[in-house]
């Protein structure tokens, strides 16, 4: 996929880029509506978390190129893409709010124009550190103790960007597994397109797919010896990045990127 040029922002909101001549890749309503969206947080581009879960995951989700594997002792490459290959296509993130599609009567440029201003009036939350953490057989960065304005931070986004949001279809429903679900989760699926916000939100930055339990010492010692130079060390959630899957299936890119309080510190990509 051959990607557009990006641009830095110094508008009136938010220090961050855009894609500057970013289009759907196909003009028909129906291409349109098969696009999805997701706020999510994802460090700067140029931040050495960034750099580090690209060269893990094998891919940028600013460019959509290609990075080649890190060298570790106790994986090969061709296993360190096995085991990321699902979280490859999403590209680093926290989830703030799940992937969805747009509304009826909401446009793209409203949505971005929205994080925008959004982010610009946000502060940011620092997080003392981030641990690896084993999560439903999956390997992700989590905080390393209690982040109730964190927790705040995601809270507001799903209500806040919920207008955006186009009610799930059966086959959105069905891929959630709602029978699994507990009531609480249910309900949230029901009325916020997504079963972990709220009481149930975790914050988590995934890393690889479900490792087996025989896997899991070399996968997670690998994991340890990559991200040596930043875990344990205090993570600021300082931008919000929209995200879009341009067709099903496809990688997740990023569009957009905006500082949390973009007008007190500005930054540009």
């Amino acid at each position: 996929m051959t990607l557009p040029r990006r641009s830095a922002i110094c508008g009136p909101y938010s220090a961050g880029f855009v894609i500057s001549s970013w289009k759907s890749p196909k003009d028909a309503l129906t291409g349109i509506l098969s696009m999805r969206y997701a706020i999510y947080f994802t460090p700067g581009q140029n931040e050495t978390l960034t750099r580090l879960a690209a060269s893990w995951l094998g891919r940028d989700a600013f460019t959509d190129a290609s990075v080649p594997p890190p060298a570790v002792s106790s994986l090969a490459a061709a296993e360190i893409a096995f085991h990321t290959a699902s979280a490859r296509r999403y590209g680093f993130h926290a989830t703030l709010k799940a992937p969805f599609h747009l509304a009826s009567g909401t446009t793209e440029a409203e949505l971005d124009a929205t994080l925008a201003r959004y982010a610009d009036a946000a502060q940011p939350v620092r997080l003392p550190k981030l641990v690896v953490k084993r999560l439903d057989g999956f390997l992700a960065l989590v905080p390393g103790g209690a982040a109730p304005e964190l927790n705040s931070l995601a809270g507001e986004i799903v209500t806040h960007f919920d207008r955006f949001r186009a009610p799930l279809s059966d086959a959105d429903m069905k891929r959630r597994n709602p029978e699994a679900l507990g009531p609480d989760e249910f309900r949230n699926l029901i009325q916020w397109g997504y079963p972990y916000v709220f009481e149930s939100f975790r914050f988590h930055m995934t890393l690889t797919g479900r490792v087996s339990d025989g896997d899991l010492p070399r996968v997670r010692a690998a994991i340890d010896e990559v991200f040596a130079t930043v875990l344990d060390q205090p993570v600021v959630i300082d931008g919000l990045a929209l995200f879009v899957e341009p067709e099903p299936g496809a990688p997740f890119l990023v569009k957009s990127w905006y500082e949390l309080g973009g007008r007190r510190e500005r930054k540009t990509a």
